[in-house]
């Protein structure tokens, strides 16, 4: 079977080197570069067609065993009918607190609202800024105020205007 493959693959090889989609005025065979393509197609299907079997894996063995030990069950009430819960053991945090005693958290409020105020003040201030920069050589106000205004027309004295 694999000589089969082989040789169906060199054959293959051979033909697709001598097609073109565009057509040629002179019909070329390249002897080299068909018998490299053969050469190559023949390795792959050897190694294909002779590679070994790959081996199964125990997998209990990687991820363990594949049971689940559950301690207790119990039948609750509910609103559609009686359901089973799986009773695990409740673990609790400690009651411990992790905040900064009030002490500590006021000898620090200057500073933390000291910094406030700058990030605030920036977030006003350096766009401003930014946009005088940009905006200092240009006289493009300059020019439009300095037109003449024409005066607009007298209104009509009339019944609806």
């Amino acid at each position: 079977m694999s000589k089969f493959v082989a040789i169906l693959l060199a054959v293959f090889a051979v033909v697709s080197e001598a097609y073109s989609p565009l057509t040629p005025k002179k019909a070329t065979f390249d002897f080299k570069k068909a018998t490299a393509g053969a050469f190559a197609a023949a390795t792959l299907a050897s190694n294909i067609a002779l590679a070994p079997p790959a081996q199964a894996i125990d997998t209990s063995i990687a991820f363990g065993p594949t049971t689940t030990i559950v301690a207790k069950t119990e039948v609750r009430e509910g609103i559609y009918g009686d359901y089973t819960v799986d009773v695990q053991e409740q673990k609790y945090d400690d009651a411990e607190s992790k905040f900064k005693s009030k002490g500590e958290t006021k000898s620090k409020k200057g500073k933390y609202t000291a910094l406030l105020a700058v990030l605030i003040m920036g977030s006003f201030i350096v766009p401003m800024a930014q946009y005088f920069w940009y905006v200092r050589d240009d006289d493009s106000s300059d020019k439009f105020f300095a037109e003449k205004v024409p005066e607009p027309p007298a209104k009509k004295k009339g019944w609806f205007n």
